[in-house]
């Protein structure tokens, strides 16, 4: 079955919406980079290249962290060489350090992206910094990185909960954000970790960046699905204006901070929503359903993207 056999959903646009959609894919790195058997790289190239195909024009890679940290993704250097040039798309790297940035200037990267935290906690546990020594650990990368004309894109992790800590004051979170964007970062992407978040709770963020005179078109978010609410989430950020949100083709990834997390939100779940309020995207539903159905065959489990399950059943 494939989405032309039962049509796509009808179109109902909503005043206020956006006119189009980034669709920030991160299948291949923030999916797989849990995985416990290590996907062979050709197999990881041709996953993005079936997701070029479909459409997408945001592919986030790899990264170029140590390959003791996450081993799944030792190969990036290897991938990248691997990839097709296609006209229009971006691969986008993290990079977690000054190491991790020269291997990806090494391999000719146009754009990367960091990942900040929060939480004191969580600097700790995923950088081995305190809050404040985070940025001190960011500031020569993002500087070397603009000084090389690199797009930059700054991640925000548990901006709407932290499992150590529970509820994480919005203040805090643009406190963080605010110190990225003025230490040079081009774009803001807020995570919610460990998907506790709801539609009120990411309206109250938004606008407290927005009441910062932090613009909207500088913000980026990224929803996990643990408690079902990333598609509701989304439509709240879309909502407030947000133009640019995160996915991961058939639903892949997990959080390792919560044992119910049912990983990131689906892409094909957020393109059904998105064509069913007439926005645009640029993706073909079909083709991105084959190249999840094929990615989950490789890994040997079905997908849990609703959408996928429902023109692949």
């Amino acid at each position: 079955m494939t989405a032309r056999d039962v049509g796509l959903p009808e179109r109902h646009p909503r005043a206020g919406l956006p006119a189009r959609v980034m669709i920030w894919e991160v299948g291949a790195r923030d999916g797989l980079q849990n995985e416990s058997a290590v996907v062979p790289v050709e197999v990881k190239a041709e996953f993005l290249d079936r997701l070029a195909a479909a459409g997408l024009r945001v592919l986030e890679a790899t990264s170029f962290g140590h390959p003791r940290w996450v081993p799944q993704l030792a190969d990036a250097t290897e991938l990248l060489g691997l990839l097709t040039p296609r006209e229009g798309v971006r691969y986008p790297v993290l990079v977690p350090n000054e190491r991790g940035l020269d291997r990806a200037l090494a391999a000719g990267v146009t754009e990367v992206a960091i990942v900040a935290s929060a939480t004191e906690s969580f600097a700790r546990r995923n950088l081995n910094r305190d809050f404040d020594a985070q940025f001190a650990m960011f500031s020569p990368v993002l500087c070397r990185a603009k000084a090389s004309g690199l797009g930059v894109r700054g991640y925000v992790s548990m901006c709407f909960g932290d499992p150590w800590e529970g509820a994480v004051p919005v203040d805090q979170v643009l406190d963080v954000g605010c110190r990225l964007l003025e230490a040079g970062c081009d774009q803001l992407c807020l995570g919610d970790t460990i998907g506790v978040a709801t539609p009120g709770h990411v309206v109250e963020v938004l606008d407290g960046f927005l009441r910062a005179g932090i613009g909207i078109d500088a913000l980026a978010v990224h929803f996990h699905d643990t408690y079902g609410q990333a598609l509701s989430n989304t439509f709240a950020a879309l909502c407030a204006g947000v133009t640019c949100v995160d996915a991961s083709a058939g639903g892949l990834g997990g959080c390792p901070y919560a044992e119910s997390a049912t990983g990131n939100l689906a892409t094909e779940d957020l393109v059904w929503m998105l064509d069913g309020l007439g926005i645009e995207h640029g993706v073909d539903l079909d083709a991105l359903v084959r190249a999840s159905v094929w990615m989950a065959d490789q890994l040997g489990r079905p997908s849990p993207s609703r959408v996928v399950q429902a023109l692949s059943g």
